[in-house]
């Protein structure tokens, strides 16, 4: 996939975030700063309402994934960055959002709250990647 693809596909999947979050739970997703802290509750709306299915590998990958690209987009539109597929590990291809000599996983923090530690914050994690950038 050439950066021109993936960058596509990556606005239009947190585009699909923005959507989801206003069918699902009635909140808007701005890109701003601030919106991303509702990310968090979104995650965990999806395990109060649908926890059978939210946990499902199917439905945790696409969820992830949704949230992680609407979270880059907000950095991206913030403090830039390039998005990157990263297929080090053939098993487990990922994408990565990379600016400088850093780079974030984005969805991989989605993943941490929605699967592993609900006291992990998508929120926490894009400010601190922020406080790095910040002019």
């Amino acid at each position: 996939m050439n950066a021109t693809d993936l960058d596509t596909l990556m606005h239009d999947t947190a585009r699909d975030a923005v959507d989801v979050a206003r069918q699902e739970f009635d909140i808007a997703l701005d890109y701003s700063k601030e919106s991303v802290a509702r990310v968090d509750d979104i995650l965990l709306g999806f395990l109060d309402r649908y926890r059978d299915q939210a946990l499902e590998d199917s439905a945790v990958f696409t969820l992830c994934n949704v949230f992680g690209a609407y979270v880059g987009e907000v950095f991206r539109n913030h403090f830039g960055g390039d998005w990157h597929y990263d297929k080090s590990n053939p098993d487990a291809p990922h994408v990565l959002l990379e600016i400088g000599n850093r780079s974030y996983a984005f969805a991989g923090i989605c993943y941490e709250r929605l699967v592993n530690d609900s006291d992990v914050s998508v929120n926490a994690y894009f400010l601190h990647a922020a406080s790095q950038h910040s002019q």
